[in-house]
């Protein structure tokens, strides 16, 4: 099984929006049995809470629905996830200081637009402190670059006839 971590800063936006696109796109390709996501913050901000109304809305309003609560990136996500992929540079950095303070090395650590054919920009712009079109922007980057980066998940692990 290949384990997927969404991060990003509090949880409630940018990586439960990733981690519900991701699922439903592994999903649709029939790989629920060979790959697997979730999804956590840097911060302790939203513990427990429900993603965000607005990324809630936007999921829904694109067909795709997060069941998800925060949750703080920890220690044991090093040694249980394959990639870690964050949404920005602040939040990469985060996740390699953690990975310095709890010596453990991290595997497979990207930023999601890596998989971006032609990204504008190297990070997932945080849509918290705008309105609900930010929230649809990130969909549409996240939708572009989730593609790209199961199609090197397919290449990379021999999937659907990739060898």
């Amino acid at each position: 099984m290949i384990k997927v971590l969404f991060i990003c800063l509090g949880n409630i936006c940018r990586s439960p929006l990733a981690e519900a696109l991701f699922n439903h796109k592994i999903s649709q390709k029939d790989y629920k049995d060979l790959i697997t996501a979730d999804s956590c913050g840097t911060s302790d901000y939203h513990i427990g809470e429900l993603a965000d109304e607005r990324a809630l809305a936007c999921a829904g309003n694109n067909g795709i629905e997060i069941h998800h609560r925060g949750r703080q990136l920890h220690r044991t996500d090093f040694r249980d996830f394959d990639y870690l992929v964050a949404m920005d540079y602040s939040n990469l950095e985060n996740i390699k200081k953690l990975s310095h303070e709890v010596q453990l090395p991290v595997k497979n650590l990207h930023l999601v637009r890596e998989f971006q054919q032609n990204a504008e920009f190297p990070e997932v712009p945080d849509p918290y402190y705008g309105g609900e079109d930010g929230f649809q922007k990130v969909y549409d980057i996240l939708d572009e670059s989730l593609d790209g980066f199961i199609r090197e998940l397919e290449q990379k692990h021999k999937l659907n006839g990739f060898s």
